[in-house]
């Protein structure tokens, strides 16, 4: 499907993303949680993925679509898209296999996510809450303690007892941080690992990536229970692969 949709806001998310809404305009998008969209200027055919941060039921809630857009080093998420209230965007999709069923029978879901990787989680994990008594936890990775995308959100969710909510910095350099530093690792993981039949979903860099699995593996949660995608671009907001 090739939609022609208007930028409804656009509002900081962190220092490098911005969360932007796209006017659906009282038309249908169904898409999974999970999956994302093609996105460019009106009339530019070099359209760029943006997993869909929100879940479908929000979508239709908000009547938009929701993406969260990393930017590059210039403070822009490339010459393909202007970020202008008001602008027209050409939108194609969904697209992805990387997506979160809500099989009645995973009564447990982890969500492990690398900077602007939390997207699709983020949509995958709202999705999730629709089952009052299914488990769920978040470990976020960022750089900074200032780059964690939604972090009001997550923060009031684990206050009210519906997530448990871990994080990790790897640059952080302020003197307030008192949270962990590094990568993820096993001491990171092993706390959510409480559940043997809970699904795993890992999206960001490709060395979160290609890195979680294997520390899951030696904590007993088999290959069959965790799905990836990866994000490659400079401004993190390209989807590589999944499985």
């Amino acid at each position: 499907m090739l939609l022609t949709l208007a930028i409804r806001d656009v509002q900081p998310a962190t220092p490098r993303a911005r969360v932007v809404r796209l006017d659906l305009a009282g038309r249908q998008f169904h898409y999974q949680p999970g999956q994302a969209v093609l996105v460019a200027r009106h009339g530019d055919e070099s359209r760029q993925a943006y997993s869909i941060a929100a879940s479908p039921e929000d979508a239709v809630r908000d009547g938009a679509l929701e993406l969260l857009v990393g930017l590059d080093d210039t403070e822009t998420p490339g010459p393909h898209l202007t970020l202008d209230v008001g602008s027209l965007v050409d939108v194609e999709g969904p697209i992805g296999r990387f997506i979160f069923t809500g099989e009645p029978a995973d009564s447990a879901c982890v969500f492990v996510a690398g900077g602007t990787g939390i997207a699709p989680l983020r949509a995958m994990l709202r999705r999730a809450l629709l089952s009052p008594h299914r488990r769920i936890g978040l470990l976020y990775s960022a750089r900074t303690s200032g780059e964690f995308a939604f972090e009001d959100e997550w923060r009031a969710l684990a206050r009210s007892g519906r997530i448990e909510y871990r994080q990790t910095v790897t640059r952080e350099t302020a003197e307030g941080w008192t949270g962990h530093r590094g990568r993820i690792g096993v001491s990171d993981l092993e706390p959510l690992v409480r559940h043997p039949g809970a699904m795993w979903f890992v999206c960001g860099p490709p060395a979160l990536v290609d890195e979680v699995p294997k520390l899951l593996d030696d904590l007993g949660v088999t290959r069959d229970r965790v799905r990836i995608e990866e994000w490659t671009s400079p401004a993190e907001n390209l989807p590589a692969g999944s499985s």
